[in-house]
């Protein structure tokens, strides 16, 4: 398959324009990057790289100046450590990360700090590992509600693509570990003026794992009706 590749890069499409032929060739390119990165679920070998990923948040929060929350090495190498998070490597190079942590005494399981290194964006890589750790989430705490929330767009698409749906905040958790995590983010105070009952963020809620198993059970039944 990857020679197959590779042979339809290096021959000419001569049936399209150049303006074409150049998006046909950055396609292929993605294709084959994508291929080449491994999305798996954290082990303990990986927190050698809570220092870069930590740092990764501190440069997004700068550059988008809104809606993100700073993570220190040690809290990244919890959720490694417990096998609540997904990774993605090429290689040994760090391309991605998200992670997931319950509240309320398990009653809810959030998916928190996706987040792609720059030369990884435009992949479609964010919208795989979102959908690893709704897995794992739904996998790990079946019965827990899944819930994040968010104030970018793409995040938005890809939630509302695996199902998710916008909620008012009174919806989500109410567990002060939850919101306290809020508190390195720049919008912060947009939050307390609003009694943790409106920001910038958009919550967004997703069928538990027994919720989707109930979903699809009724659908396979009335197909069959």
């Amino acid at each position: 398959m990857r020679y197959g590749y590779y042979f339809l890069i290096a021959t000419p499409r001569r049936d399209l324009d150049s303006d074409h032929r150049l998006s046909h060739y950055f396609n292929l390119y993605n294709t084959l990057k994508i291929m080449s990165i491994i999305i798996r679920k954290s082990q303990s070998s990986d927190i050698v790289y809570a220092l870069n990923l930590s740092a990764l948040y501190k440069a997004s929060a700068a550059r988008r100046k809104t809606g993100i929350a700073t993570r220190s090495a040690e809290y990244i190498c919890s959720k490694i450590e417990k096998g609540d998070a997904i990774i993605a490597l090429e290689n040994d190079q760090l391309a991605g990360f998200c992670y997931i942590e319950t509240f309320t005494e398990g009653s809810y399981v959030s998916n928190s700090g996706l987040i792609v290194d720059i030369p990884f964006q435009g992949l479609g890589l964010a919208s795989k590992i979102k959908k690893a750790v709704l897995n794992l989430a739904r996998e790990k705490y079946p019965e827990a509600q899944v819930f994040g929330i968010t104030t970018s767009p793409i995040v938005m698409n890809i939630n509302f693509r695996l199902g998710y749906k916008p909620v008012p905040f009174h919806q989500l958790t109410d567990d002060e570990e939850f919101w306290n995590g809020c508190k390195t983010c720049v919008n912060y105070d947009v939050l307390t003026r609003n009694r943790k009952e409106l920001c910038l963020c958009t919550g967004m809620i997703a069928p538990s794992g027994n919720e989707l198993q109930s979903i699809k059970k009724n659908e396979n039944e009335n197909k069959e009706k």
